[in-house]
């Protein structure tokens, strides 16, 4: 019996359960109400609302400029479409470093303003800080390790990390702590695959993978990546399950061919 098909609502507890049973968890981002109402209709355990809207959303080039005004309303219009998901919502670059006040004030923001579930957070032990405090105002924080794009003029690039042997052990100092702070997940970015099973076997809390192999508790994707909407965008961990680049565009194209020619609206599309 799946604990994935009983369940009404996901919450952290029912992610938690799903690990203990080896249950694969699937997550995938959320931006938007349409697009939401979609993904949680279909079954989906959990929605992570990313900072990565700065990218596929607004056209950035990094996760940096976007703001949590921003994150905010994203996050409201997944939250109004979702009926089953856990929602998670992304702390933005700059609301949750170095000040743990103005980090717990900030998660108060998104919980109160978007009706989201929980929060995640980029960073181990230089952030645990504020991740304390959050927990402590019964706010669930989902960790983030590995590749943290938030910090990508501190790495220069966007390869894989952990590869070297003082990073690994780093990774799995920092996610054992994230466990003993009360995180409920924790994302691994971009690990080889046997480092990122092996964090997944060292701590009871579940990890989630993009681009960390299979021996991990679940996995997550970028909506318009997996859809193929982006098509410039093909990393080796990335599985396309559509086209949608095409199917949009050549549809484009026929509305466009059929306005010119007078062909649309017909006698039975009008009044």
């Amino acid at each position: 019996m799946s604990v994935h098909k009983d369940v009404k609502k996901v919450t952290t507890h029912v992610l938690q359960e799903m690990k203990n049973r080896g249950e694969k968890i699937s997550m995938l981002t959320g931006y938007d109400f349409s697009m939401a109402r979609i993904i949680d209709a279909s079954g989906i355990d959990v929605i992570l609302v990313g900072d990565s809207a700065s990218n596929v959303m607004a056209g950035h080039e990094t996760t940096l400029p976007i703001t949590l005004d921003q994150m905010i309303y994203h996050a409201a219009s997944v939250v109004r479409a979702v009926e089953r998901a856990l929602v998670v919502v992304d702390m933005p670059f700059g609301s949750y470093q170095g000040n743990s006040k103005e980090a717990l004030s900030n998660a108060i923001r998104i919980m109160k303003e978007t009706g989201g579930h929980s929060v995640k957070m980029e960073g181990g032990e230089e952030i645990i800080e504020s991740i304390k405090r959050i927990l402590t105002a019964g706010i669930p924080v989902m960790g983030h390790l590995g590749l943290t794009p938030q910090s990508i003029y501190k790495f220069g690039t966007y390869v894989v990390r952990a590869k070297e042997e003082d990073e690994a052990k780093r990774l799995i100092h920092d996610a054992k702590l994230l466990e003993e702070a009360g995180c409920f997940a924790i994302v691994l970015e971009k690990i080889p695959a046997k480092l990122a099973e092996q964090v997944a076997k060292s701590v009871s809390i579940p990890i989630i993978g993009i681009g960390a192999g299979n021996g991990v508790d679940g996995q997550v994707l970028v909506v318009h990546d997996m859809l193929g909407i982006n098509n410039e965008f093909s990393p080796r961990f990335l599985r396309k399950y559509n086209n949608l680049y095409e199917q949009m565009f050549s549809s484009f194209q026929a509305y466009i061919s059929d306005v010119k020619s007078g062909d649309f609206p017909n006698e039975n599309e009008q009044y």
